[in-house]
């Protein structure tokens, strides 16, 4: 795969991050055009969005229906919440990062009773535990795991999740903004009842909307649930199934580049050759990384193949601000450190980009280096106590 993916178009700079990320040039040509909401035309487009969601889910696909919902990825987590959670329901947050706090922090807003695992920056949520906390807990009605925390760059490990959910007779409700399209997510074998994510990540579309996945039963059954006009996914639904449009203006043009994006991600040989080109991004890049001095945050069987977490550098010369702005200088945009007990950086590996690009990266990061004077990117012992707590 090296070399063959071309560079961005019109001097972009690689966006190394979770999404918004690198998107082709075919993909940003379908932008080009202007599209009405309520012609047939555009309706096929949306039908055409739905059935190929579904067709990348596995053999239950037929049990489960796909709703499109306007906005980021987190109105969609938001709609899910509150469509499918009912106003009576309780939900077990599995909070491991910034997501699964958001997710917490909206369920306040919507009125849903919560209690939240926390596990801090990037401990990982365990099936064990989730099945003493609802063995102690019979009220909680529903699980809410998040498929990969992007603050960190974990994997979570949702099998084990899933399979205490299912034990245990409750509903489990995925965020899988940052995984699906490159990761493996059969929502039936799993007991899954619904799960979301977005255009503008593994399947690499534009922001402008969210999705959501639901066994078709729970999405018939859930009218009058939402606390919200907006992101009601039942009324949205009903309103797709009768007439084939959105209720609300859609965002035409970021469909239309979804549309190119799902083509693509087809051809290239579906979530098996999309999320294997990510993984030789991730090694290639970490292991040139590692050899400058740099340290992951989390040990390889944690890493994720969408974006890793480096702990920055104790040598007293590096300045992260300004290792941002060397790396943008040559070509490449990363991402800050989202941890609230040691300083990190994040280094993205999805989007259009391959292992030449990513050996790019890490030759850039050693220019950077120079530049600024660091003679050591080896980190600082309070990074190396936290990395500890997870392999303990």
């Amino acid at each position: 795969m090296s070399g063959t993916l071309p560079a961005p178009k019109l001097g972009e700079p690689y966006l190394l991050t979770p999404g918004p990320l690198t998107t082709s040039f075919p993909v940003k040509e379908a932008m080009l055009r202007d599209w009405g909401s309520w012609d047939e035309e555009f309706r096929a487009m949306t039908r055409e969005l739905r059935a190929r969601i579904l067709a990348m889910i596995g053999p239950g696909a037929s049990d489960y229906d796909c709703v499109p919902v306007q906005g980021s990825g987190s109105y969609a987590v938001e709609a899910m919440l509150g469509t499918f959670v009912p106003r009576e329901g309780k939900v077990l947050v599995l909070a491991n990062g910034a997501y699964g706090q958001r997710a917490a922090r909206t369920l306040d807003y919507i009125g849903r009773a919560k209690v939240v695992l926390d596990k801090g920056d990037h401990l990982p949520p365990r099936g064990a535990e989730v099945a003493e906390i609802l063995t102690n807990d019979p009220s909680i009605t529903h699980v809410l795991a998040i498929h990969c925390e992007t603050s960190s760059g974990i994997l979570n490990p949702v099998e084990e999740i899933a399979e205490a959910t299912r034990a245990a007779g409750r509903e489990l409700l995925i965020d899988s903004m940052s995984a699906f399209g490159a990761l493996p997510l059969d929502p039936a074998a799993l007991g899954c009842t619904a799960f979301v994510s977005s255009a503008n990540k593994c399947i690499e579309g534009v922001p402008g909307f969210g999705f959501v996945v639901v066994r078709k039963d729970v999405l018939a059954a859930s009218g009058g649930n939402a606390h919200s006009l907006s992101l009601d996914l039942h009324d949205q639904w009903q309103v797709m199934e009768k007439t084939g449009q959105w209720r609300f203006t859609p965002p035409t043009h970021a469909v239309a580049a979804f549309i190119e994006a799902l083509r693509a991600h087809e051809a290239e040989g579906g979530v098996a050759a999309r999320g294997a080109r990510y993984a030789r991004n991730r090694d290639v890049m970490v292991a040139g990384m590692r050899g400058l001095g740099f340290e992951t945050l989390l040990e390889d069987r944690w890493l994720s193949p969408i974006i890793v977490t480096f702990f920055c550098p104790a040598d007293p010369a590096f300045d992260f601000a300004r290792f941002y702005d060397l790396m943008k200088a040559r070509g490449f945009i990363i991402y800050p450190g989202k941890l609230t007990v040691v300083d990190s950086f994040r280094i993205g590996c999805i989007g259009q980009m391959d292992e030449a690009v990513m050996q790019a990266v890490v030759a850039a990061a050693d220019a950077a280096l120079k530049d600024m004077g660091v003679t050591s990117a080896a980190p600082p012992q309070a990074a190396l106590d936290e990395r500890k707590k997870l392999a303990a």
